[in-house]
């Protein structure tokens, strides 16, 4: 089915309309925010999300098998008709109809995690997956996206990220509003603990974990 293999995340165009659609949304937050991070596309993640995507569950897998060098959230999208990523991405950002930044849900019953997750001002590397599932009686195509690292910090989850001037967090390093500072590194914590910021392989490859401390990580 052309309309299908149109959606597979193995192809660059597919996974460049993923990530544009993603940073499209997260500079458009409102209120704005002021350390949203720039997402990049994530093989790991994808690998991950498409082998869970292909057990056709309809369920979130496991936290345990959604790990890349650190712990991803995990967003679903079920249709009975093939949706263009776009589409499905919106959908997930829609919710912020039902979310009032700094309060929560409007309603107990309100449905947000996929649009919190979405904008979570930390997660900046995104994998997805889909698969068609002609075992399942009517919503036979299943998408997945992962995030990493996780969002939905129970503690934060009311603030998916800080208000404030887009890129104030970060100055000096900002794409139209989105921070690009990363950690290249997956152990950037640890070394700064034992090393230090000084250091030149710090500098070079753990410039969130350095220049952003406090704001970001």
């Amino acid at each position: 089915d052309p309309t299908f293999t149109a959606l597979l995340t193995t192809q660059t165009q597919v996974r460049r309309e993923i990530v544009n659609k993603h940073n499209e949304l997260r500079k458009s937050v409102s209120p704005p925010a002021s350390n949203m991070l720039k997402m990049e596309w994530s093989r790991e993640a994808a690998a991950n999300a498409q082998k869970w995507a292909n057990k056709c569950t309809l369920e979130h897998s496991n936290p345990g098998d959604r790990k890349t060098s650190t712990k991803c959230g995990e967003n679903l999208y079920m249709s009975s008709n093939p949706t263009a990523w776009s589409d499905v991405i919106q959908n997930w950002f829609e919710e912020h109809r039902n979310f009032v930044y700094g309060e929560g849900p409007k309603s107990p019953s309100a449905i947000v995690g996929h649009y919190t997750q979405l904008v979570w001002y930390s997660s900046f590397r995104v994998g997805c997956g889909i698969a068609y599932c002609p075992n399942q009686k009517s919503l036979k195509y299943f998408y997945i996206c992962q995030y990493c690292p996780a969002g939905n910090i129970v503690s934060k989850k009311n603030t998916p990220y800080q208000q404030g001037t887009p890129c104030a967090s970060c100055p000096g390093n900002c794409d139209s509003g989105l921070c690009k500072y990363e950690d290249l590194l997956s152990n950037c914590d640890s070394l700064k603990k034992t090393a230090g910021c000084e250091q030149e392989l710090l500098k070079e490859k753990c410039k969130a974990t350095c220049l952003c401390e406090g704001k970001i990580y």
